[in-house]
């Protein structure tokens, strides 16, 4: 059956092994066809009565006593979240501030691990909050900032670093690279173990941010020999807005490394409230402070689906998803000014793909307000469509193309006047 019949994503959604877990989300708009689970990932119903069980039945009667069950409550969920989506042996993942916070905790222990080094690598079209701390770093330290040129037009497929992209400015001064795991931008997927590898070989250690890659692929963070990982867990995670992140520190590197905010929950005896540091074995020496509970049972139950669908059923249902995107995008999209930014290799891609065209961001605004298809946009001019492998249906991504084509071809898009907007 052709993939431009509709009934080919019914058959799909049929047969499909992760079809049961849509009913378990909100969805208050079964028309809608919510195409930016990589942005935000949707609401489990169960998280809502997990938070609210919380509230009335811990932190409400229990007040201050219920820290005696909480108090290990980052680790115990970091470790949920390397067993159910990132391979992970226990002891390594730590869940707890923002993807940001734990980038700059791990940059700054990686460059201190690399006393001399002056030289830090990483991408252009890497996310902008990593390369701005980055970039206050190498001010503040007087280091030398590379940042390759991998955006359209340069020498980099799909904005993708590869060994051969990177070894021009490889050398004995370079402390760590840093990249993500899946572009944000055009959703190419870089080799964490082959750049690790390459890396190691000149002595540096390589940071990756998984933000875009957690929860719809399984990232084999152990068997690929990866250093150090940050990510969030409110897109492909579903843990909800502003939820906690998390960070991986390989059990090889957990003595070697000091983090630069030294809090009190890494103390070694943090309630002995002594006045010099002596930084605690293991993950719990890399927390900061008291994390957000709430938080934490938003990751615990979000996770917990994750763990029972299994990361690998959820990376073929991306693989799937994605390839019928690609499709669709041959027979409808091509020959309406659309271009595909995202490999047709599924190895080489996560949950979602980019499509650029001119008027990007003008359609993808359209898409919402007369379409009711919510995708994203991204500057310059990216259009990034996703499939959340739990809470989305196949024939969703087959209507929501549908209409992308449809609104494209009428140029019910230029009804859009202005495109002076705080979200894309």
């Amino acid at each position: 059956m052709n993939v431009t019949d509709r009934q080919y994503a019914l058959d799909l959604d049929a047969k499909d092994p992760l079809a049961k877990y849509r009913e378990l989300f909100f969805n208050d708009d079964p028309d809608l066809c919510y195409l930016d689970g990589n942005s935000l990932g949707r609401l489990p119903k169960k998280t809502v009565s997990a938070v609210n069980d919380y509230l009335v039945k811990e932190w409400g009667p229990k007040i201050v006593n219920g820290w005696a069950d909480w108090i290990d409550e980052a680790e115990v969920t970091g470790d949920l979240i390397g067993r159910a989506a990132l391979s992970a042996a226990a002891g390594q993942v730590l869940a707890c501030d923002t993807t940001s916070v734990n980038f700059y905790q791990l940059i700054g222990a990686a460059l201190a691990a690399r006393p001399g080094r002056k030289t830090i690598i990483t991408d252009k079209g890497n996310f902008p909050t990593d390369r701005y701390i980055l970039q206050g770093l190498a001010k503040k330290h007087n280091l030398k900032l590379i940042e390759i040129d991998n955006e359209v037009g340069s020498k980099a497929e799909h904005e993708r670093i590869t060994p051969e992209l990177l070894e021009p400015y490889m050398s004995e001064d370079v402390a760590f690279i840093t990249f993500e795991v899946i572009q944000y931008r055009s959703g190419a997927r870089n080799d964490v173990k082959e750049l690790t590898e390459f890396a190691r070989k000149y002595g540096a250690l390589a940071i990756w941010d998984a933000s875009h890659a957690v929860g719809a692929i399984n990232l084999h963070l152990d068997e690929y020999g990866a250093d150090l990982v940050v990510g969030c867990t409110y897109k492909y995670g579903n843990s909800g807005p502003g939820a906690p992140a998390w960070l991986y520190v390989s059990h090889k590197l957990q003595k070697e490394l000091q983090v630069p905010i030294q809090g009190w929950f890494a103390q070694r005896d943090q309630f002995a409230m002594g006045e010099i540091f002596k930084k605690n074995d293991g993950m719990r020496g890399f927390q900061i402070a008291s994390p957000s509970i709430v938080g934490l049972r938003c990751i615990k139950t979000a996770f917990e689906m994750i763990e029972e669908a299994r990361i690998d059923a959820i990376e073929d249902k991306c693989a799937l998803g994605t390839e019928m995107m690609i499709a669709l995008y041959d027979a409808w999209l091509k020959d309406l000014g659309f271009e595909l930014n995202t490999s047709r290799i599924s190895s080489q891609r996560g949950g979602h793909i980019s499509l650029v065209h001119p008027e990007a961001k003008r359609i993808s605004i359209a898409l919402r307000q007369f379409a009711n298809v919510i995708p994203d946009y991204r500057e310059p001019n990216s259009i990034r469509v996703a499939i959340s492998p739990l809470p989305t249906s196949y024939v969703e991504i087959w209507d929501g193309f549908a209409r992308l084509r449809d609104l494209t071809s009428t140029r019910q898009y230029e009804k859009v006047l202005t495109t002076d907007v705080k979200v894309t």
